[in-house]
């Protein structure tokens, strides 16, 4: 069996800058994924054009829209970059302009040119879980995230925030208070005998 070695982090990309290249479809799809998941996110789109959609989303969390052709000028500064134009040429050259400065990049439904993916996300409250089918099934990843949806129950939070609470009161060591809150919250999971 294959084994996916990605690496999950959770990004505060309203601390990084993010670059979209793009104003198609994808890219309105690439930036309302974005949006969803962190509405503060700092992003830049360039493209010769928008749709209207994209545009009035962009306007709503302060998206800079740049109408123009892509230019390794537009990474300066800039994190992240997702490259979803419709010429492949234009995409590989992103890509090929990030690696060359360091910057991660994803070029959308193009695996071999992506430092990360842009999986299914399930938010509730403060837990958020990512799936991810390492780029080989998006719509694997959207249907978990749609059972993830269904299970995970909406008072999830209260919960977090309680545990939180309590974990606050615990004493002792770190190993102490780790072994405390497992002991607490060993009921939340089935375990097998």
């Amino acid at each position: 069996m294959e084994r996916n070695e990605l690496y999950p982090v959770f990004l505060k990309v309203n601390n990084l800058k993010v670059l979209i290249v793009g104003g198609g479809n994808v890219g309105l799809e690439k930036l309302t994924f974005l949006l969803k998941s962190s509405p503060n996110a700092q992003v830049q789109m360039v493209a010769p054009e928008f749709l209207s959609d994209t545009l009035e989303l962009a306007a709503a969390h302060h998206v800079e829209i740049t109408e123009d052709l892509y230019q390794e000028k537009y990474l300066e500064g800039k994190h992240m970059v997702v490259a979803c134009t419709d010429k492949p040429e234009v995409n590989e050259q992103v890509y090929h302009d990030c690696r060359k400065l360091s910057k991660l990049v994803n070029v959308a439904d193009n695996p071999p040119f992506c430092d990360f993916y842009m999986g299914g996300i399930v938010t509730k409250g403060n837990v958020k879980v990512a799936i991810s089918t390492n780029g080989q099934s998006p719509t694997t990843a959207k249907r978990l995230r749609q059972f993830f949806e269904d299970v995970i129950p909406e008072n999830i939070d209260d919960l977090v925030k309680n545990l939180n609470e309590y974990r606050k009161t615990l004493k002792g060591d770190f190993e102490q208070k780790v072994e405390a809150l497992n002991e607490f919250t060993k009921g939340l999971v089935n375990q097998k005998d």
